[in-house]
Parts: C-alpha cells; structure tokens; sequence
C-alpha cells in the first residue's frame, strides 16, 4: 500500500465526515465541520478534555490517527471588537482569525505583514489615536 500514515489520517478525516452528515448537516453554513471533529475527537474513551486547559500544545491518538491540538491564544488569536483591534495582541501569536466584521482588516493586515521585517512591526497597524482607518 502506498500510504501508510496518510492512510489513518484519510480515515480519521472519514469519520468526521460520516458524523458531519449525520448529525451536523443542519449547521452545514457555520461551524458543523467544527462540531463534527469535535465530538469525534470527545467520543475517543481516554480523551482528556481537561488538557485544553493548558496553553501548550499536545498530541494525542485519536482511532489509531496522531492528531495535533494547538493552543488557540497563540494559534487562532482573535483581535477584539472596536478600536485598537490589534492591542494587547500577545507577541508569540502564529495565526490571527479575523473573525466576522474583522475580515476588513485582512488585506491591510496580510499587506502590511508581507512588506516588514519584523513581525513586532504588526502591532504599529494601530494608528496614533488608537484606531484603524476602518473604526471611523
């Protein structure tokens, strides 16, 4: 067989669709791909829920698949609503969501990412006043 690891996953992945059509289609617009992996992962017997609870990541097997859990303060930060959408952004953040009306904010963001150095130059997004162009 050509795959060997690729092949759990692809059966992991299978799961998550089978209970995705069985008992999320209704959320098929928003979220019933999350909910879906989330209770696949939830009804594993030994999964230990308590471990999101800590900011570090962890693997854990899941059906026989390695599956990566990151933490989400640092790989799925959200900005706040409003001005300074970008303060109190934490430094080590890896993956911003721009999360509902955030979504303006992605060009100017990916724009202004692709053309620093520096990744702390991020923060400079927020004009002086504290607002971005979009929150007049």
């Amino acid at each position: 067989m050509m795959c060997k690891n690729g092949c759990r996953a692809k059966l992991f992945l299978q799961e998550v669709l089978k209970v995705y059509s069985s008992r999320f289609m209704n959320a098929s617009r928003m979220l019933g791909d999350q909910l879906a992996l989330a209770w696949v992962v939830k009804s594993h017997p030994y999964f230990d829920t308590k471990r999101f609870s800590k900011p570090q990541a962890f693997l854990e097997d899941i059906g026989g698949t390695s599956v990566l859990f990151l933490p989400c303060a640092i790989y799925n930060w959200t900005p706040p609503e409003g001005a300074g959408q970008f303060h109190g952004m934490p430094l080590d953040v890896k993956v911003v969501h721009f999360k509902g009306s955030r979504k303006r904010l992605m060009l100017e963001s990916w724009n202004f990412f692709i053309s620093s150095s520096d990744i702390s130059d991020m923060l400079c997004l927020i004009l002086m006043s504290g607002r971005t162009k979009y929150d007049f």
